[in-house]
C-alpha cells in the first residue's frame, strides 16, 4: 500500500506514555544544548549589550490603577517556568500513582540514591562556603537536569538496559521533587500570609472541582492562573504554584475503558460501512464518527495524562530553550577564568555536582544493594550505576534556576555559580557518557 507521506510510517507504532516522556526529554536535551551555545555566543559577541537589553525590557499588564510590571527575564523565570514546574508536578504525580515510584520495592533504590545525590553535594558545598558570602548557594549542586541526563543515556542505545534508563528517570523525578521542596522552604525571603491564604483558597477550589468529577481543562486553567498570581504576591516562588496545581488535576478518566472498547468498535463498524471516494476524501458521516471517537478517547484518558502529553512539545521547544537563552548567556573573560573557578562558590558547585553526585548516588546505591535493602536494576551493573551517577552531575536548568534565587541581586556570585554549573555539567556529562560507552558493561 502506498503511503501518502513519509511520517505516516509512524502511524503503526504505538508508544507508551513513558516512551513519549523519554522522547520529549531527549528532544529537550538536544534543543537545550543548542540554545545554550547560542546564549553563550551572544553574550560574548558584539551583540552582548543588545542581548542583555532584551531580557531587561519591562513588560507591563495594567487594569485601571492595578499594574503588574516585570522584566522579560522575570516573566520567563517566574511565569513561563511555572508551566515547566506544572509539567514536573504532573510527572511526579504519574510516577507516584502508576509509574516506577508506585512500587516501593522497585522505587527504593532510586529514592535512596536521589536523596544521597541531594544531601552529599549540599554538604560538600556548605563545607567549602560555610560563613562566606556564598553560603546560601548550598541548593545549587543538589539538582539534576533530567533532560540532559536522559538524553545522554538514550544516545547510548542498547548499551544500557531499559531498567537502567527507568532507574535514572525515577531518580531524576525524586530529585525534581526535592528541588521543589528546597525552593519552597529555603529560598523564600518574605511570606505575605494574606496572599498565601488566597492562593490556598484557589487550590482548594481546584480540589473541589476534582472531587466533583469536573474533567474540563478550562476551569482548572482559570483557577490555576489565580493560584499562580497570589503565589507570586505571597513571596513564595511563583513556580511552586505549577507543582501545587498539578496535584489538583484529575488523574482518573471520565469513563471506564470497558465502555470505550464496545462503543468504539460499533463506531468503527459504522465507519467502514460508508464507501470511501476514489480521491480518498471522507464522507461527512466519516468525519462525524471520527469526532465521536476522539471525544471517547478523551473521556478514557485523564486530564492529567492529556495535559502532560500536550505540554511536552511547548515546554521542550519553547519554554526551556527560552529559559536557557535568558539565563545561560554569561560573558566569559578567559584570561580570568582560572581565577573565577578557584572561587569558593564555583569550586563548591563543581565539587558538589561532580564528586558529590557520584558519592551520593553511587555510594548510597552500593550500600543499599550490599545491605539487601534494594537490588540492582535488571541487566545493569554497579559500574553502570557509577556512570549514571556522573550523569546526575549535570545540573544545568534547575541549578541555574536555584542560583538566581540564592544570590538575588549579586551578579558576581551568580556569575561564579553559573561558571561552576557549566564546567561541572560539561565534565559530568562527557565523563558519564564515555564511561558508559567504553568502560561499563551490561550484565548478561
Amino acid at each position: 500500500m502506498k503511503l501518502y507521506a513519509p511520517w505516516e510510517k509512524a502511524f503503526n507504532k504505538i508508544a507508551t506514555p513513558f516512551e513519549h516522556f523519554l522522547h520529549s526529554q531527549t528532544t529537550t536535551g538536544l534543543v537545550l544544548m543548542g540554545m545554550t551555545i547560542i546564549a553563550l555566543l551572544l553574550a560574548n559577541s558584539p551583540l552582548a549589550e543588545f542581548y542583555a537589553h532584551i531580557f531587561h525590557t519591562n513588560i507591563d499588564f495594567t487594569v485601571g490603577s492595578w499594574k503588574l510590571s516585570h522584566s522579560l527575564h522575570h516573566w520567563i523565570n517566574d511565569g513561563l517556568m511555572a508551566i515547566f514546574f506544572f509539567m514536573i508536578g504532573l510527572e511526579i504525580k504519574r510516577e507516584i500513582l502508576v509509574g516506577e515510584l508506585s512500587n516501593i520495592k522497585v522505587a527504593i533504590l532510586p529514592i535512596l540514591s536521589a536523596i544521597g545525590g541531594m544531601l552529599v553535594p549540599a554538604l560538600i558545598y556548605m563545607s567549602m562556603n560555610y560563613g562566606g558570602d556564598g553560603a546560601g548557594g548550598w541548593g545549587i549542586p543538589m539538582a539534576t537536569d533530567i533532560a540532559f541526563a536522559i538524553s545522554a543515556l538514550i544516545l547510548l542505545g542498547n548499551r544500557v538496559s531499559p531498567a537502567l534508563v527507568t532507574f535514572l528517570v525515577a531518580l531524576a523525578i525524586v530529585d525534581d521533587l526535592g528541588a521543589v521542596i528546597v525552593i519552597a522552604l529555603f529560598y523564600t525571603e518574605e511570606i505575605r500570609m494574606s496572599a498565601l491564604a488566597l492562593a490556598g483558597v484557589f487550590f482548594i477550589l481546584m480540589i473541589v472541582l476534582n472531587r466533583f468529577g469536573i474533567h474540563a481543562i478550562l476551569p482548572y486553567f482559570i483557577l490555576g492562573l489565580f493560584l499562580w498570581f497570589f503565589m507570586l504576591e505571597s513571596g513564595v516562588h511563583a513556580t511552586i504554584a505549577g507543582v501545587i496545581a498539578a496535584m489538583a488535576i484529575p488523574s482518573k478518566p471520565k469513563r471506564a475503558p470497558v465502555d470505550f472498547t464496545k462503543s468504539t468498535r460499533n463506531l468503527l463498524d459504522e465507519y467502514e460501512s460508508y464507501p470511501v471516494a476514489t480521491d480518498h476524501t471522507m464522507h461527512e458521516r466519516h468525519k462525524a464518527i471520527l469526532t465521536n471517537i476522539k471525544d471517547k478517547i478523551d473521556s478514557v484518558s485523564s486530564p492529567a495524562a492529556r495535559l502532560e502529553h500536550d505540554l511536552h512539545l511547548p515546554v521542550s521547544l519553547l519554554i526551556i530553550p527560552l529559559f536557557a537563552l535568558a539565563n545561560a548567556g554569561i560573558s566569559i573573560d578567559f584570561s580570568s577564568l582560572g581565577e573565577v573557578i578557584s572561587q569558593s562558590v564555583s569550586l563548591g558547585v563543581i565539587t558538589g555536582l561532580v564528586a558529590g553526585k557520584v558519592l551520593g548516588i553511587a555510594g548510597v546505591a552500593y550500600l543499599a544493594i550490599k545491605s539487601g535493602i534494594a537490588k540492582l536494576p535488571q541487566g545493569s551493573s554497579m559500574s553502570q550505576i557509577f556512570g549514571v551517577a556522573f550523569l546526575g552531575g549535570i545540573g544545568f536548568t534547575m541549578s541555574i534556576f536555584v542560583a538566581d534565587l540564592a544570590f538575588v541581586g549579586d551578579e558576581n556570585l551568580i556569575f561564579q555559580a553559573k561558571i561552576g554549573i557549566l564546567a561541572a555539567s560539561l565534565f559530568s556529562g562527557l565523563f558519564g557518557f564515555f564511561w558508559l560507552r567504553f568502560v561499563a558493561k551490561k550484565e548478561a
